[in-house]
């Protein structure tokens, strides 16, 4: 054991009577290495990764790299002889360049950390002669982010330099100082993919500070690894039509290509220029400030955080339910529109699923509702409304109602589809009969969807009873992303029976689009805040779906008047590349309102 210590001792010794040898050459003897420490300087410089580029399906920019300079700065090496000069030259003022220089002396008199962020090419251009004058000062490159369309700045998201609070977080620690991090939308969502992995240099500089080349011919160097582009759904000259018919309103527009779950278009509204949050960290600070305290909140993603009633748009999954559950069949009446319930329209009775569907019955699903709910499961009412509760409620989440469908995006709401627990723990009524939720059959009271829930609702009936999870992004870089369909337990007729009545409804008549098929379901959601909101969903054609789409207008009313001309404009325009000459005056119609100040 000893003679083993002996040897292993021996063998460390060795090896470092050999590298201290060396290390004497080096430094005592090699009169070339000691000159070339004295005359010059290595700078081990951080080469940031330009983020990924993020596309529209058709190979359209939506969000891409802008080349901006940092100015570094080396505490030991700087020589300032004029400081007024200095600042004047650099167009800072005195306090500003001494807390800097203080904040540069704590993090290192040796290593390089910034001076000033972010100078444009053209600020960069004015002062590039002149840096040699300032030895200590040089300069990095780097990119920001750039929206050319202004367009999806919800859905895009935003980055914004790491603080300390970040860099000491569990999240932080593959992060420096000076990196981006994406904070919100895809940005945030796809981090890991676009942010890339830094890369670092070593460059020689004489004493003067002038750039003699690579140390070594660059063998210790590592290139930055670019981030990976992100192509998405988006279809952005739909995207844009569809910002410019909600400008001046408040709600939400999602459209989505039924037969493969991507999002063609994702609107929320107002809305705000992404650019304002990228540039220098005060400005865009103070920015977001704004933007936060803006009482229309455009910061807030009203298409996958808001909730909303979806209002008569539910009549088709509850007649869907009551179909499948032979609560009802195509020959189910109710003798009378019984208003005494709930108010209705004017229209024919009796009428059956069909008929219902057509002429948006509000009687007529209040008492589907009992029936759906009661049947007999327990020959204790309540137990028995217990029971079939609980059971409407699974049918409403094979729909991606009442849970979050997963979407690529942070932040997204589940909405509420109400169980007999919920009720139990929420409601004002302790022990709450079915009368006393009746509303919930008619997409009012405790029954609230996203916007994304409604388009994906609209997708489920589109393809007779299965949908692929909605996505914005459909590959990353070169690798296609596989989603999973998801079915419905409901047979295809009833699809079928409900998609035909949705073609032939009565109440959305600026819906209807020369030569194609339009199948909708206007909505009314009650708002206990003010004026109604303005509820449509729809798809089209019929038969092999091409587009299918949700609109929620605030506080704009029936959903006949305002949500079902968006859709129909965006349908046609996506459909037909074009609005036909009869449409327009609905097209100028739509542009033109404002509801902005409605309450």
């Amino acid at each position: 054991m000893d003679e083993r210590r002996i040897f292993i001792g021996s063998f460390f010794v060795f090896f470092a009577a050999v590298y201290l040898v060396k290390l004497l050459q080096i430094q005592v003897f090699d009169i070339n290495y000691q000159r070339k420490a004295e005359s010059n300087i290595i700078d081990k410089i951080t080469e940031y990764p330009s983020r990924g580029m993020i596309l529209d399906r058709n190979g359209e920019v939506i969000v891409r790299n802008r080349p901006v300079f940092d100015l570094m700065v080396i505490p030991k090496e700087l020589k300032i002889k004029d400081t007024t000069s200095f600042c004047e030259f650099f167009k800072i003022d005195l306090e500003f360049a001494r807390e800097k220089l203080l904040q540069a002396k704590r993090y290192s008199q040796v290593q390089p950390s910034i001076f000033l962020k972010q100078l444009s090419i053209e600020d960069f251009a004015k002062i590039q002669d002149r840096l040699a004058d300032y030895p200590g000062i040089y300069t990095s490159e780097r990119t920001i982010r750039d929206y050319p369309g202004r367009s999806l700045a919800n859905s895009m998201g935003y980055v914004k330099e790491v603080d300390k609070k970040f860099l000491e977080s569990e999240e932080g620690k593959a992060y420096r100082q000076g990196d981006l991090v994406g904070k919100s939308g895809l940005e945030r969502y796809y981090e890991k993919q676009l942010r890339g992995e830094r890369g670092v240099s070593f460059v020689v500089r004489n004493v003067k500070g002038v750039k003699k080349g690579k140390f070594r011919d660059g063998e210790f160097d590592t290139l930055p690894q670019i981030g990976s582009n992100l192509i998405t759904g988006i279809d952005l000259e739909l995207q844009k039509y569809g910002e410019k018919l909600m400008v001046n309103k408040k709600g939400a527009v999602i459209a989505i290509d039924p037969s493969t779950g991507e999002i063609l278009s994702i609107i929320s509204a107002p809305d705000y220029d992404p650019n304002l949050l990228t540039g220098e960290g005060k400005k865009s600070s103070q920015n977001f400030v704004d933007l936060a305290r803006d009482p229309n909140k455009p910061l807030f993603n009203r298409a996958i955080q808001a909730t909303y009633p979806p209002g008569s748009t539910f009549k088709t999954v509850m007649a869907l339910v009551g179909l499948h559950d032979h609560a009802l069949d195509s020959s189910t009446t109710f003798f009378t529109c019984d208003k005494s319930l709930v108010g209705c329209h004017g229209h024919p009775s009796p009428l059956n699923v069909y008929g219902s569907l057509q002429h948006s019955c509000n009687p007529f699903y209040l008492k589907a509702l009992r029936k759906i709910i009661n049947q007999g499961r327990s020959k204790v009412e309540k137990e028995d409304t217990r029971i079939g509760l609980e059971a409407w409620k699974n049918q409403m989440l094979q729909f991606g109602l009442g849970k979050k469908l997963g979407v690529d995006l942070p932040f997204e709401s589940k909405g509420i589809i109400p169980s007999p627990e919920y009720y139990d723990k929420n409601y004002y009524i302790k022990n709450w009969r079915l009368s006393n939720v009746y509303s919930i059959g008619i997409g009012q009271g405790e029954v609230l969807l996203t916007p994304l829930q409604l388009a994906n609702q609209a997708v489920c009936i589109a393809n007779q009873g299965w949908y692929i999870p909605p996505h914005l992004v459909k590959a990353i870089g070169d690798s296609t992303l596989v989603f999973e369909k998801q079915k419905i337990n409901i047979e295809k007729e009833y699809f079928d029976y409900v998609s035909r009545a949705m073609g032939n409804i009565y109440t959305a008549s600026m819906s209807k689009i020369p030569g194609l098929t339009v199948c909708g379901k206007t909505g009314t959601a009650q708002n206990p805040h003010g004026e109604d909101h303005s509820v449509f969903m729809a798809f089209s054609p019929r038969i092999n779906p091409k587009i299918a789409i949700a609109v929620y207008v605030e506080n704009a009313g029936f959903g006949g008047s305002w949500a079902a001309p968006v859709a129909s404009l965006m349908i046609e325009q996506y459909i037909n590349n074009e609005i036909s000459q009869g449409r327009k005056w609905i097209e100028t119609r739509v542009l033109n309102g404002n509801f902005m100040d409605v309450q």
